[in-house]
């Protein structure tokens, strides 16, 4: 069993009209729900509940109070390569886009940790493109190996890989790993990814499924808001992690937000969202799980960022650099995307503060687990 046979039981087409039919009688009852359904979910991110958006935001913002308190996680991408084997509609490191290319070495890595931790971080997000070849398993066990002493929580959001190979990088000390499907309309998704191994729409999804038989301690969720409808997109992803907690209950889970953004290979946005209808997101998917971490990237504007934080988002990053090696000698011309919000990490901590809430470095220890 995996989620490629649960998948196949909707209909992009129908899930997506029953979202837009939603009224707000429908909106209303899934307020009231103390656990809402899949179906509750569609009525929380139609059109119909933009209206109920304040009582929406008031509620996340006790459930996410109730459950993680008045703190917020804090961690920062490691960009270690921006080589990559896939050719990608949306993404600065597509193979068909010329840039220079680099992968970290061990001495640039080190040199990484050493800004890193003067920053204060613990947790600690291992970033590359996908190159089976030059930043394979090995590479990727060689890095924790590097990082382990210095990070008590790696994550990873790489390549897809086999159920051994993630077994493998466990075994290191690898505790996360974030694979979003991007899209789960299987019709559109090979236009978004043309070339490569990405291209592979039924690998991609079912990799959740060979981390929760490895016994992957944190799975990220989520999907490239922008490609395809958001909203029939977030139904299939809030499907994909209801599966995924009946059937892999013991590890905890994250989902995303990411936005497109600008960069190299440029894109033009399918599916338009504004402020407001990420708050409606955001805020849903509290009301959906109330135990679910929702995590929030530099992708954002600093207004935007400030103002989520009491409204369900738990973990966050700050001072990003998508540009390997971008913390200790930073080139723009290897970024993936340009981030909104560049504020230095210490002036994001007093942000942080000015609101009543705990940034917090440390949220995880291995013991724990």
């Amino acid at each position: 069993m995996s989620f490629k046979e649960e998948i196949e039981k909707y209909n992009w087409e129908q899930i997506s009209k029953d979202i837009y039919s939603k009224t707000n009688r429908d909106v209303q009852e899934a307020l009231q729900q103390p656990t809402p359904t899949l179906e509750d979910f569609k009525a929380l991110i139609s059109p119909a509940a933009e209206p109920f958006l304040e009582e929406m935001a008031q509620k996340s913002h006790a459930l996410t109070l109730q459950r993680f308190g008045k703190t917020i996680q804090l961690y920062a991408p490691l960009y270690l390569s921006n080589e990559c084997q896939n050719i990608c509609t949306y993404c600065g490191f597509s193979l068909d886009i010329k840039i220079e290319r680099k992968t970290l070495s061990d001495e640039e890595i080190l040199k990484e940790v050493e800004v890193l931790k003067s920053y204060g971080y613990d947790h600690v997000l291992i970033v590359t493109g996908e190159a089976n070849k030059t930043v394979g398993v090995d590479y990727f066990k060689n890095a924790i190996r590097l990082l382990k002493p210095h990070f008590s929580h790696i994550a990873m959001e790489v390549q897809p890989l086999d159920e051994e190979e993630y077994r493998e990088l466990i075994s290191e000390g690898l505790n996360t790993v974030l694979v979003y499907q991007e899209t789960y309309n299987q019709s559109n998704y090979k236009k978004h990814h043309p070339k490569g191994k990405k291209s592979n729409f039924n690998y991609r999804l079912e990799t959740h499924d060979r981390m929760g038989r490895a016994g992957i301690h944190k799975m990220g969720v989520g999907v490239l808001i922008g490609l395809e409808d958001w909203r029939t997109d977030s139904f299939f992803a809030a499907a994909h992690l209801d599966y995924l907690e009946k059937a892999y209950w013991r590890a905890n889970y994250s989902i995303s937000f990411p936005r497109l953004r600008p960069c190299a290979g440029g894109v033009e946005l399918k599916s338009v969202m504004s402020d407001k209808q990420l708050v409606q997101l955001i805020c849903a998917w509290r009301l959906f799980n109330q135990e679910v971490e929702l995590s929030m990237s530099t992708r954002e504007s600093e207004t935007f960022r400030d103002h989520i934080i009491k409204l369900g988002i738990t973990s966050i990053s700050a001072d990003s650099k998508t540009d390997p090696g971008g913390y200790a000698n930073p080139n723009e011309n290897l970024e993936q995307f340009e981030i909104h919000d560049k504020r230095t990490t210490q002036d994001f901590i007093e942000a942080i503060k000015a609101q009543g809430y705990e940034p917090i470095f440390k949220g995880w220890d291995p013991v724990l687990q």
